[in-house]
């Protein structure tokens, strides 16, 4: 936790989500994953370094898996997600939902990018998309 937020909880939370994802993908090995909460200073500053996108964003993720490690049987680590809390805050307000919702959705987004899906055209992103729906849904973490 980089930021000065009360995170009592988010553990098991995040930990519930990663379960299901896990269960829901029918992948039964273990993953090292990091989450850092990080502040909108920091988020823009990854976002801009590595994306060259000079904005506040909610979360990033960072996959291990490359050229090299293209399979997830070669590696114990999938990566690195990034969520901006102060973001995910607003954005549970914007939306009218639970903060708790909003990080296990912004958690569940990160670890399906660690997983390999992307939303970069419309058939990956309703793909993606329902994943998350399904998940959430089977945690009974819904919207209002």
């Amino acid at each position: 936790n980089e930021t000065k937020s009360e995170i009592e909880g988010y553990e098991d939370l995040i930990t519930n989500v990663f379960n299901e994802i896990m269960k829901q993908e029918n992948i039964d090995k273990y993953y090292e994953v990091s989450v850092i909460f990080v502040t909108k200073e920091r988020i823009k500053e990854i976002n801009r370094l590595y994306r060259n996108i000079d904005q506040v964003t909610d979360v990033i993720s960072f996959q291990l898996l490359d050229e090299e490690n293209h399979s997830l049987e070669n590696i114990t680590t999938l990566g690195d997600i990034f969520i901006c809390l102060d973001k995910m805050k607003e954005q549970a307000v914007e939306y009218n939902h639970s903060e708790q919702r909003e990080l296990a959705f912004l958690a569940c987004h990160g670890f399906l990018h660690l997983l390999g899906y992307d939303h970069n055209d419309n058939l990956s992103e309703k793909i993606m998309f329902q994943k998350q729906e399904d998940i959430l849904n089977a945690l009974n973490i819904k919207r209002k």
